[in-house]
């Protein structure tokens, strides 16, 4: 699952007009009255939450009389690239919708509102780590309000464990015991994984990923890690279209029953059940494979940047969209969470209802309280096809796990500066 685009590509909620309240009315924000007009622009919404957004927006102009707030919504194709060229002409929205990753270059840069210093009291209501994950790690300060987040549990075949006579009710909950379970699965000519580990893999292996202001996951803890996936290569438990730049069939290999593990979303119970019930039939369902004992959590945010002529009242439409109440409404509508700090206090997200789906749902929320965001902000697109491509040459046997962390740990601090 890429970071960015977690949202994307989701079946299409239904959605009624939602007349939307917010939590109090305020007249200022920051240091302004919120009055005039701001653009709010949004990644790949439209046309799945039209109706929410824009529930969102008039009750935020209703609250705040003499406000306009215009919406623009960009395609996922080429939005890096769309919010870069506008920073670099001074255009940008006046607020944004981005990643920690997308935040990170505009915050380096000054081009960011700290909301540490211009909204001090907002930090208490969001989760503390979806907030740090604004931040710019050593410097401090917040430069986005955290919006929506996800996680996951990881997704096995219970049919295919009995198959290599591996327990149906005993999965991998560490990565010594995912190679050895993955090795035996191999005996049986069975694939264990349909992908190579991401950053966030690595962070969840225990490897210390970025220190010092540069990346350092080529630590002897990163080489083990990198060793034990040749390891499983070698013995058939990865299958080799894994090695392909961009590949994006893992999920497909697994609906397929091609592989017997999948990490995945808390929503992706339905889809199995609807494309792949003989799966679904077959689904064992666990907690993160993690070293660390913390999960790994996906985000988005919105922005203010400080070139907007009218900060105070994109500040408070920025707080407004991602308060509780909007936020909570939101997750109900799409397969995300809240990253409020009460929003995941909703018996939606408490209360389970005796289905798988609600189980889920209910253990992914209660994760992410204590989840982190593994991918460092600084770890780019370029960053992550560099470390894809030296992974495959260690799997192809043309380099050795050390020389190619070295080689992609040079590249990556190359690209840093």
């Amino acid at each position: 699952m890429k970071r960015r685009t977690f949202l994307a590509g989701l079946a299409a909620v239904p959605v009624a007009g939602c007349g939307l309240s917010g939590t109090s009315s305020t007249t200022t924000a920051g240091n302004g009255q919120v009055t005039g007009e701001i653009t709010f622009q949004t990644w790949s919404l439209k046309p799945k939450y039209t109706d929410y957004v824009n529930g969102v927006i008039d009750a935020f102009q209703k609250q705040h009389a003499g406000t306009t707030v215009k919406w623009v919504d960009q395609p996922a194709d080429g939005y890096l690239a769309k919010v870069m060229a506008d920073a670099s002409a001074g255009s940008l929205p006046d607020v944004i919708n981005v990643p920690p990753d997308l935040s990170f270059p505009l915050a380096k840069a000054g081009q960011l509102v700290n909301l540490d210093e211009s909204l001090k009291d907002a930090k208490p209501e969001y989760l503390e780590n979806a907030w740090q994950a604004f931040e710019i790690p050593g410097k401090g300060g917040c430069y986005g309000f955290p919006w929506y987040l996800n996680t996951g549990p990881i997704f096995y075949n219970k049919a295919l464990f009995q198959q290599a006579g591996l327990d149906p009710d005993k999965p991998p909950t560490n990565f010594k015991e995912l190679e050895e379970q993955a090795l035996k699965l191999a005996q049986k000519k069975i694939a264990m994984l349909g992908q190579t580990p991401s950053i966030a893999d690595f962070g969840l292996y225990g490897v210390k990923l970025f220190e010092n202001d540069k990346f350092a996951f080529n630590e002897p803890k990163g080489v083990e890690f990198v060793e034990s996936y040749k390891r499983m290569y070698d013995a058939g438990a990865l299958i080799p279209e894994a090695l392909t730049q961009n590949y994006t069939g893992a999920g497909a290999k697994f609906m397929a029953q091609q592989t017997a593990l999948n990490p995945g979303s808390a929503y992706d119970l339905g889809k199995f059940m609807t494309d792949a019930p003989s799966l679904y039939a077959n689904i064992g369902i666990a907690k993160p494979i993690t070293n660390t004992g913390s999960a790994n959590m996906f985000l988005h945010g919105v922005s203010v940047p400080k070139s907007s002529k009218n900060q105070a009242t994109a500040l408070a439409f920025g707080r407004f969209v991602t308060n509780a109440e909007n936020q909570v409404k939101f997750a109900k509508l799409a397969s995300i969470f809240p990253s409020t700090s009460k929003g995941g206090d909703d018996p939606y997200f408490t209360t389970e209802d005796g289905s798988d789906e609600a189980r889920v749902r209910v253990a992914a929320a209660k994760q992410l309280k204590t989840a982190v965001n593994y991918t460092p902000v600084q770890f780019s697109d370029q960053m992550r096809e560099a470390l894809l491509q030296q992974l495959a040459d260690v799997m192809l046997g043309k380099k050795s796990a050390k020389q190619a962390l070295d080689d992609a740990v040079n590249e990556c601090n190359r690209l840093l500066k």
